[in-house]
């Protein structure tokens, strides 16, 4: 029987409400993702730092900034990098409205909790979840490793909520 190459998946959790999240930003400042009840949340994982998809995906994330902000959305960039690396990222690859979140430590605990962590390889999938305004998760996918993820998905996504 020939195996199928996996292209995407769903990830856990869509219709319930998203696991505590708290993580620190590329600057440093602790973002406690509770605190925006109210917005739209898309959390945009990345394996790590550093890679020419996860570039291409964080200025994707960048380049739409005022779109997710008329669909009442706030955009996060995730992966398991630490602050420093982040930081210096994000200032290589020109990122100024988006916050990058490291995933760091506890190592890939966000990830974990959202079911898209890769122990074995030590990063998250590259995955998209978004959360509606009380914080429950209503979109939740998990892209081919090597394709960015499709930014007019995720925005359909959002008008239609």
């Amino acid at each position: 029987m020939p195996t199928r190459r996996r292209t995407e998946r769903a990830a856990a959790g869509v219709g319930s409400p998203a696991p505590a999240i708290a993580l620190k930003d590329h600057h440093g400042d602790l973002v406690d993702l509770s605190a925006f009840r109210g917005k739209r949340v898309l959390l945009s994982f990345n394996p790590l730092a550093w890679t020419e998809v996860c570039r291409l995906q964080m200025q994707a994330l960048e380049a739409r900034a005022a779109d997710f902000t008329r669909l009442g959305c706030v955009p996060f960039g995730v992966s398991v990098d630490p602050v420093p690396s982040k930081k210096a990222w994000a200032e290589a690859i020109g990122i100024e409205r988006t916050q990058l979140l490291s995933d760091f430590w506890p190592h890939g605990a966000a990830a974990s909790a959202l079911g898209i962590f890769r122990e074995k390889e030590g990063f998250s999938e590259r995955a998209c979840v978004i959360l509606d305004e009380a914080g429950v998760i209503r979109f939740a996918k998990v892209y081919p490793i090597r394709e960015v993820p499709d930014i007019e998905e995720q925005e359909t996504v959002l008008r239609e909520l």
